[in-house]
């Protein structure tokens, strides 16, 4: 249980929020590059930590992140022309480029001065791994943009998958973290099998374990925090344990344990307090799906599961079409797609849900330390201006790796599927970890 107020400081990200202002500090999707995919495309709407944006490529390819608004009269630039280097307001026909500099109007007498007086809010774009990035932060404490986690070579595949949840992102985090729920909410699409290492046939995953009530270890990290759920393994049980270690990157991104085929990371980007943007990828390994492939195994279908801007076609009101006579038959939770059964539990805890009345148990370390770290951070934000993984040692991300496998019970799981990139920025020594797949 945490109190009403850091609840307040965990989750709000509007206007002046503490945690906002760690999200500013760092490089956060703005949308998918699929979104505005060819110069001079549609303009798209996006909603960032309670800031109304417009996103554009423009007649050069150049990528704009722009206040929505007209400064004129304050009408959508959404539903603007996107031509000529430049998005062109409907109502008097001002022109701003990539940069929110006037470039034109028309509306105006010619020699007034007023266009070099007049300039629209600008953040600056990134493209990489299928992703329009942008910073939101003070430009004098800007990053250079790095590689996430996702793209741990420049040719790595990624296969993106989105949709909008309607609830606040801490809770949905808080999900991806919980190693214990798979075991329950998943179990249609996650089962146990008496193979060498968690595995996926394109139709679900297995694992090497039976085990519901793994023990949990944790270790802060500069980035954020490393986590191990320890189960029983199906074979050996005696001799080994099955680890499945999980990372979480502050502010937004979890990187869970991969599987025989690909690995995976989710990212949780918060348009406001009280809806989030939800990425689910796939990325790398020796057989990374497509990304139609990928969303079609999750569910997550633009046209047949969420709509063309990524609102979710299952909802409350629809009781998520909730199957209950495939529950009969056999599945779990009569919903389909591992992120849809998900989003049935986050949605229904409430727009922001109530940490103060929660009753947490032994499976919930990670989410304990998720709350504790995150809250801790935003006091030290909004009294120093320093931001979780902003500070040194600077573990870039894109060298980081979760890690699942059957070891021996001596094996250490803090050090285990650790990067020698990691280990040598940190200093850590690393002990060898043999695996039933290690030659993979």
């Amino acid at each position: 249980m945490i109190s009403h107020d850091d609840n307040d400081l965990l989750c709000r990200v509007e206007k002046d929020a503490p945690m906002g202002g760690i999200f500013r500090q760092h490089w956060i999707p703005a949308c998918l590059s699929e979104e505005v995919a060819e110069p001079d495309c549609d303009p798209v709407k996006i909603r960032l930590l309670g800031e109304d944006l417009v996103v554009f490529r423009d007649s050069e390819g150049k990528l704009g992140v722009l206040d929505e608004y007209c400064p004129h009269r304050r009408a959508s630039l959404a539903f603007g022309r996107n031509e000529e280097c430049g998005l062109r307001c409907l109502y008097h026909g001002w022109k701003f480029d990539v940069d929110g500099n006037a470039m034109e109007m028309s509306s105006e007498p010619a020699g007034s001065g007023f266009l070099d007086k007049v300039k629209l809010k600008s953040y600056p774009a990134r493209e990489a791994a299928g992703f329009i990035w942008t910073y939101m932060g003070p430009a004098e404490s800007m990053p250079e943009f790095e590689p996430p986690v996702f793209l741990p070579t420049p040719d790595a595949p990624v296969a993106t998958s989105k949709v909008i949840i309607n609830c606040n992102w801490a809770q949905i985090l808080e999900g991806a973290i919980d190693s214990a729920h798979s075991s329950s909410l998943h179990s249609s699409d996650m089962r146990p099998a008496k193979v060498e290492r968690a595995s996926s046939n394109n139709s679900y995953w297995q694992r090497p374990s039976t085990d519901k009530a793994p023990r949990m270890v944790i270790e802060r990290t500069p980035f954020g925090f490393r986590y191990t759920a320890i189960r029983r393994p199906i074979q050996n049980a005696a001799t080994h344990d099955y680890l499945r270690t999980t990372l979480f990157i502050a502010p937004y991104t979890v990187h869970i344990p991969s599987n025989n085929l690909h690995h995976i990371a989710i990212l949780h980007v918060p348009m406001d307090d009280t809806h989030t943007y939800f990425y689910f990828l796939a990325f790398g390994g020796v057989s990374c799906p497509d990304t139609e492939t990928w969303r079609k195994f999750l569910h997550l279908q633009v046209g047949i599961d969420v709509d063309e801007r990524f609102n979710n076609l299952r909802t409350r009101d629809n009781n998520y079409k909730q199957d209950r006579q495939a529950m009969r038959l056999g599945s779990f939770t009569g919903v389909p797609g591992i992120p849809n059964q998900d989003i049935v539990m986050w949605e229904t805890m409430g727009a922001i849900a109530d940490r103060s009345i929660d009753r947490v148990g032994a499976s919930d370390v990670a989410i304990v330390e998720f709350r504790k770290q995150m809250v801790e951070a935003a006091k030290e934000f909004a009294t120093s201006g320093v931001a979780i993984g902003r500070t040194e040692p600077h573990v870039p991300h894109y060298v980081l790796r979760s890690f699942e496998g059957v070891v021996l019970k001596t094996t250490e799981w803090s050090t285990a599927g650790v990067s020698e990139e990691e280990a040598a920025i940190r200093g850590m020594t690393l002990a060898p970890v043999e695996t039933a797949h290690a030659a993979e």
